[in-house]
């Protein structure tokens, strides 16, 4: 499940084999057979086991006691910790999967949509509550909660994507502050700092 959830960040779905998996995971094909009918079927259990892990790390987050505006920020600078860390173990600025994987996947598979669907809408429940506990203390204007969190949503995904797309970690680096400043929250933060590349990436990828 490890290879085939890192292979997919760092390529796609589609262009992903059975056979590269097993290579990954240094496994024979039969193995997977064993475990899996399909691609398919191991690519839920990725997700579901990666989801798990991240649901913890949410709910450890977004704990009540945590002042509402900080526990968006704190969630913010964790994705770009994670983003960033990727970065200089791969080279590559991977965005993130449950995104990457949905927009490709979506028309092909609904099993796999329909997961991923419910794992975004798991983290919209909870900026929706803390935007709400935040216009309550009159940290935020008012206004829909639900619809700000999904501004909130797309802004970082949207930052996300493109820092994919144009290879840009700099653009990862102030995700913080320019995701929250498009639900009207601006606060004065440093960029995250990059962290040096694993030197074995250099010979992959000569362009950084």
């Amino acid at each position: 499940m490890d290879a085939a959830y890192h292979l997919v960040c760092e390529y796609s779905y589609g262009a992903v084999t059975i056979d590269a998996i097993c290579e990954r995971a240094a496994v024979k094909k039969g193995s997977f057979y064993y475990f899996f009918e399909s691609k398919s079927d191991l690519a839920v259990a990725a997700i579901d086991a990666w989801w798990h892990g991240r649901e913890k790390i949410i709910d450890k987050i977004f704990r009540s006691e945590t002042p509402p505006i900080d526990r968006l920020q704190d969630y913010l600078n964790f994705i770009t910790e994670i983003q960033l860390n990727a970065y200089a173990k791969s080279g590559q600025v991977l965005g993130c999967p449950l995104f990457t994987f949905g927009a490709e996947i979506c028309v092909q598979d609904e099993r796999i949509r329909a997961r991923i669907v419910e794992f975004l809408t798991a983290v919209l429940t909870v900026f929706t509550k803390a935007i709400a506990e935040a216009q309550a203390s009159g940290e935020l204007p008012p206004g829909e909660p639900d619809t700000i969190a999904r501004t909130l949503l797309s802004a970082y995904e949207g930052i996300l994507t493109l820092a994919r797309i144009e290879h840009s970690p700099q653009r990862v680096q102030n995700l913080s502050r320019d995701a929250l400043a498009a639900i009207g929250i601006h606060r004065k933060t440093q960029p995250l700092p990059l962290p040096p590349l694993d030197p074995a990436v250099f010979a992959a990828h000569p362009r950084d």
